[in-house]
């Protein structure tokens, strides 16, 4: 399948499982047969191609968790086209800036308002069927995912059908593999980011689970949705099984009754939430780590074979890792390319910047390839960890000053731009700290300008009409100065405590 399309896995799963229920949209109260999601993939193909979309051609969806979601993503790939997910709750200013730089041909939503003059708005419709052949494949670009890059705005992330196909393949060769046929996959984390797009939607069907899709993540309706469908796989992230792990042992017991599999990733789980959600259901929670540039995952304790507090398991089959400090002349590596003084310290405990090879790395970022996997095939991610006695990978900070929030980069120059526009700000740094519920948070700290009267929630303001929620700072403090190093440089670290 690597050289095939991923509209190719619902083909292959109509053929074989045609009535068998394939995703249960909680919101809209929908449910599609494997047989009634291809040929409604399959129509909207058609009315794409009617519309003159054709292969390489770039199609925003903007929309939900949902079935509807599904039958885009499927539809848009059958026809050749790149889907480029964005979030429905991004601010315009940011949808504009997707848009513009993907060249984005339609823009798929719910939103009549999403469009712009050259790019009109494309209403979905789960609609008359058509049987459309599936065209493209291999090394054409399947996802283009924007992330904030560590050295400027955010970066389309060109994802091949061979990378998404790979990272299936990949999962599948987990002994036992994590999902089967029988499965029902609860996926209340985003389709638009490639955590719940790739292990999530794409898994399902390569196995013919049944997808059950919640717009979003609300614990008690959660547990509600797991116990009325009879739920078997929970695919989350740090803030969901925070949530869950405040429930009485008796109402999280019941709700998660049919559960036999808990995994999480795109954040740290902070040991003490495994241990309340392992204490009162039994379940253990096995975390994995992965990046949008490898389609995403790269290891898991799936693959350990138990949970792992503090470790992100093992690499999945297939994929390479290895940590590297010095560069072939023994000199620290920068990790800053416009600052040679920043370099990676080895002080000998084993840590090094972790980078990796596989057939599931994408293809570069958009739209010409530029700093992708190395002409040897390794990508270095900037992450630094070490490898313990058993193997198992072990993130302890990252090379650079890109905030994760439940799987989401925040660039902190993307913060610090609207903060400093306000007059009464002289200086602004902004900075990632640990949160229990998401894995890091938003922090900004804000030097007033002589004066000024600013309060924190003018500052909280400001960045929500201008930044997706996920940016916006979670605590913003004041102080009279911030440090710097004799040459001038911000020392962000020393702001995180």
């Amino acid at each position: 399948m690597k050289t095939g399309n991923i509209a190719d896995l619902l083909t292959s799963a109509a053929e074989q499982w045609p009535d068998a229920v394939a995703v249960i949209d909680t919101a809209a109260g929908v449910s599609l047969t494997w047989s009634q999601l291809d040929a409604a993939a399959g129509g909207l193909a058609q009315r794409l191609a009617d519309r003159g979309v054709g292969a390489g051609d770039s199609v925003a969806l903007r929309l939900p968790t949902s079935a509807d979601f599904a039958v885009t993503l499927f539809g848009v790939t059958r026809c050749g086209a790149i889907a480029v997910p964005v979030s429905p709750l991004s601010p315009r200013p940011e949808l504009d800036t997707v848009l513009a730089h993907s060249g984005a041909r339609l823009v798929i939503s719910r939103n009549p308002g999403d469009g712009t003059d050259d790019v009109p708005v494309l209403r979905p419709e789960i609609g008359p069927g058509a049987n459309f052949p599936v065209h493209g494949g291999g090394e054409d670009i399947a996802v283009l995912s924007y992330t904030s890059g560590t050295t400027g705005p955010p970066r389309g992330v060109m994802l091949s059908h061979r990378a998404l196909l790979a990272n299936l393949e990949q999962l599948g060769r987990i002994d036992p593999p994590p999902v089967g046929h029988p499965d029902r996959v609860l996926i209340a984390i985003p389709l638009f980011h490639v955590y719940g797009l790739g292990p999530g939607l794409l898994l399902s069907t390569a196995v013919g689970a049944t997808a059950v899709l919640a717009e979003r993540f609300h614990a008690r309706r959660a547990l509600r949705a797991c116990a009325d469908h009879r739920v078997t796989v929970i695919g989350g992230v740090p803030a969901m099984y925070a949530e869950l792990a405040m429930f009485e042992r008796d109402e999280l017991a019941a709700g998660l009754g049919t559960v036999r599999l808990l995994t999480s990733g795109a954040a740290p789980l902070h040991p003490k939430v495994l241990a309340a959600i392992r204490e009162k259901t039994g379940l253990g929670v096995f975390e994995g780590y992965g990046l949008t540039e490898t389609a995403p995952v790269v290891t898991s304790t799936l693959v350990t074979g138990y949970p792992k507090p503090g470790s992100t398991g093992r690499p999945l089959p297939g994929v390479e890792i290895r940590l590297v400090g010095p560069d072939g002349s023994g000199e620290p590596v920068p990790l800053d390319p416009d600052d040679p003084e920043d370099v990676f310290e080895e002080d000998g405990d084993g840590t090094g910047l972790v980078a990796i090879r596989g057939a599931n790395l994408f293809s570069g970022y958009w739209p010409d390839g530029a700093h992708g996997p190395d002409a040897d095939g390794w990508f270095r991610t900037g992450d630094i960890g070490f490898l313990d006695s058993d193997g198992d990978l072990h993130l302890v900070d990252r090379a650079n000053d890109l905030i994760i929030v439940n799987g989401f980069n925040v660039y902190p120059h993307e913060v610090e731009e609207v903060i400093a526009g306000l007059p009464e700000v002289a200086e602004v740094a902004v900075v990632g700290v640990l949160d229990e519920r998401s894995g890091e948070a938003v922090k900004a700290v804000v030097v007033p300008a002589p004066g000024a009267s600013l309060s924190e929630q003018q500052v909280v303001e400001a960045c929500a009409e201008r930044l997706a929620g996920y940016k916006v700072p979670h605590t913003v403090e004041f102080a009279e100065r911030l440090p710097h190093s004799p040459t001038g440089k911000l020392r962000r670290v020393q702001l995180r405590g």
